[in-house]
């Protein structure tokens, strides 16, 4: 287009996208079609051959359609404009947040493998993780991120250091916002990688999106998104994405071919949309988070808030300074009381949504203990701090002064 290097939210009307193959549409239509058809038999050939990875693509080759399995314009187009915000080779993108995660873990990890994860996680991700990965031999060890200065140790006293294959971390950690040091993971990975055996570092970057934390520019090896969430951030698509370095971004767009898990044509259309307005809509809800959070501070029915802008030890602080480049749109806050004052605060909500999920225009707010995170042993959500008495918000990008009279008049009822 120019020589001029434009910044991604400039590029996310148009990047990738060639209006001369559409009749000079102006946005990319939706195709809606299961297959493509070749110009000549040979092409088919060509396209498959790399496909199914028997060769590599030539440097000057433009890879054809073939069928909606395994690329289709919206995905494609979808994938380049993802790829631009984090810096990345490739992307991958799902139909689901979970299916991403499930995928990658199931293409680089193998029975008598272990993986190294954060505490708190995801609900899905944690009982995937513990439930599902270890019926198919797959070693799991969680960590604090109080344990953060001996992960080393850990995995040594583990026995098992020779098999680690993944470190796996969500930062920040859905509800509690902790932080995960993701340049410490990569020098772990370094450490205990192999010529033939590297260890990969997978980042969860939901809570932050594709705006606030950058994990590859810090080491990790791919980054994963419920593109739901900020990437969507309508409610009306489900989604996940992947991105990382094309090589092995390659390997999870291969096993995502054969558990059919990729993202269909409407999907990739719904996420075109929304990626033009990603940046505006991301930094209104920054700034009305701020104000919330402030506010939320100063409550007497309001023991802590759990915010990025409001970190309490130096640790914490060096990790945000270092990979974060705005406290984001999340928070959580404990409720004087238990689960039955957390209960009439949200019952009490009349312009914030009672919903789980998070990232979109609406604000929305949910009981962690006994919603996204029910599946958490007790014990262990205990533990992590997801309390009876912890709300979880989602800041949205109504006006924050409306936002403060709702939370004003919910807490009243506590």
């Amino acid at each position: 287009m120019t020589d001029r290097k434009l910044r991604p939210e400039s590029l996310m009307m148009s990047h990738g996208y060639k209006p001369e193959l559409s009749q000079g549409a102006v946005k990319c239509p939706i195709f809606q079609t299961s297959t493509f058809v070749f110009q000549k038999a040979e092409d088919g050939k060509a396209f498959f051959e790399v496909a199914y990875g028997l060769r590599e693509q030539g440097e000057t080759e433009e890879l054809g359609l073939i069928y909606s399995r395994l690329n289709n314009p919206d995905l494609e187009i979808l994938e380049d404009r993802l790829s631009l915000w984090d810096g990345a080779g490739d992307c991958a993108v799902f139909e689901s947040g979970m299916s991403a995660i499930t995928t990658t873990l199931l293409e680089f990890l193998s029975p008598g493998d272990m993986l190294l994860f954060s505490n708190p996680i995801y609900g899905g991700t944690d009982h995937f993780i513990k439930q599902t990965l270890t019926r198919f031999g797959v070693e799991v060890i969680g960590f604090y991120p109080w344990e953060q200065d001996r992960l080393e140790e850990l995995v040594r006293k583990s026995g098992k250091a020779d098999r680690l294959r993944m470190i796996y971390v969500e930062t920040p950690a859905n509800p509690t916002n902790i932080l995960i040091d993701v340049a410490a993971c990569s020098r772990l990975a370094k450490q205990f990688s192999r010529a033939d055996k590297p260890v990969i570092v997978a980042v969860d970057n939901t809570y932050m999106g594709p705006l606030w934390q950058h994990p590859l520019a810090h080491g990790a090896d791919l980054v994963l998104y419920s593109a739901t969430k900020y990437i969507g951030g309508h409610s009306d698509v489900i989604a996940g994405a992947c991105l990382g370095s094309k090589d092995l971004i390659a390997r999870v767009k291969g096993m995502r071919t054969f558990l059919g898990c990729m993202a269909g044509p409407w999907t990739g259309w719904l996420l075109l949309r929304s990626l033009e307005t990603l940046k505006p809509r991301m930094e209104t809800q920054a700034r009305n988070a701020a104000q919330v959070a402030a506010f939320l501070r100063s409550h007497p029915k309001v023991k802590k808030v759990h915010y990025l802008g409001f970190l309490d030890t130096p640790e914490q602080q060096a990790i945000f300074d270092a990979q974060c480049l705005s406290a984001g749109a999340m928070l959580a806050f404990d409720i004087e009381g238990g689960e039955a004052e957390a209960f009439r605060f949200l019952n009490a909500l009349k312009l914030v949504k009672l919903a789980v999920s998070l990232g979109s225009t609406e604000s929305l707010a949910e009981h962690p203990a006994t919603m996204t995170h029910v599946g958490v042993d007790p014990v262990e959500r205990e533990k992590l701090g997801i309390t009876g008495g912890l709300v979880r918000l989602s800041v949205g990008v109504e006006h924050p002064d409306d936002l403060i009279w709702d939370l004003g008049q919910a807490l009243e009822a506590v």
